[in-house]
């Protein structure tokens, strides 16, 4: 019997730590995305109400973009494929400066909404994203009901919106561009949700085997990955909701 009770005791006792770490680690994860929330808008603001800077990338009358403009269209895609090739070999270190690199870099990739929308529906459209994004999140990390099996459908999902956006760029179809629109918000709400409880159950599984480093690397990786989804959520509820100027 005294061996039963100790045994249950270590085991509440690994049970609270956990939960206690787990609590420490999506902190981590929502602090670590405010931040780049908060530096990928200064950098979109600052650029986008400067005709200066602005006009590096693209015409200040038309917004049309230039070669610099469209590598910096691009090049947040391909810095997520980086980062995700380069995770294992990067210190925790490593990967908390190149996600606040690529949120700097993503500012100046959206920097053109504060020419084409007021800056009152912009402040309003965010305001609706994270009040969405919040509760979405919430409902992934308290939810009992197991939705790993969202992660197929809705990444084949991104991957329909990504091909649909380019043929649109040559097409230029309003009905298209509606579609993918409301479709996008779809998408990018059940990932908000499924990717919060991945990086809960990930944890989860992880802590168990005390691998610090990989955890303190998977919640800049969380962050990305919650980063985008809000970045995403906004920008097709801005297409939808915001005031042009």
């Amino acid at each position: 019997m005294a061996d039963y009770n100790t045994m249950r005791t270590a085991a509440g006792s690994r049970t609270a730590a956990i939960d206690a770490g787990l609590r420490a680690h999506m902190n981590k994860v929502y602090g670590t995305m405010s931040v780049g929330m908060l530096l990928t808008f200064a950098v979109a603001w600052a650029v986008g109400t400067s005709p200066q800077l602005l006009s590096v990338f693209r015409d200040p009358a038309t917004l049309q973009p230039n070669i610099l403009g469209w590598i910096v269209m691009f090049a947040p895609l391909i810095m997520v494929f980086a980062f995700g090739a380069m995770i294992n070999r990067l210190s925790a270190a490593g990967a908390q400066t190149f996600f606040y690199v690529f949120a700097a870099v993503m500012g100046l990739s959206l920097s053109w909404i504060f020419v084409a929308f007021t800056g009152f529906s912009i402040a309003q459209v965010f305001l609706v994203t994270a009040i969405s994004f919040a509760g979405l999140s919430l409902w992934g990390y308290t939810t009992k009901k197991d939705i790993s099996a969202w992660g197929s459908f809705l990444i084949m999902g991104v991957i329909g919106l990504v091909v649909a956006s380019i043929i649109n760029i040559f097409l230029g179809s309003p009905a298209l561009q509606f579609a993918i629109t409301l479709i996008g918000v779809l998408i990018f709400a059940g990932l908000t949700a499924y990717d919060t409880q991945k990086i809960k159950t990930t944890y989860i599984e992880h802590a168990r085997h005390a691998d610090s480093e990989w955890l303190g690397k998977a919640a800049i990786m969380g962050a990305l990955n919650l980063y985008m989804d809000f970045i995403n959520l906004f920008m097709f509820l801005l297409q939808l909701l915001g005031n042009r100027e």
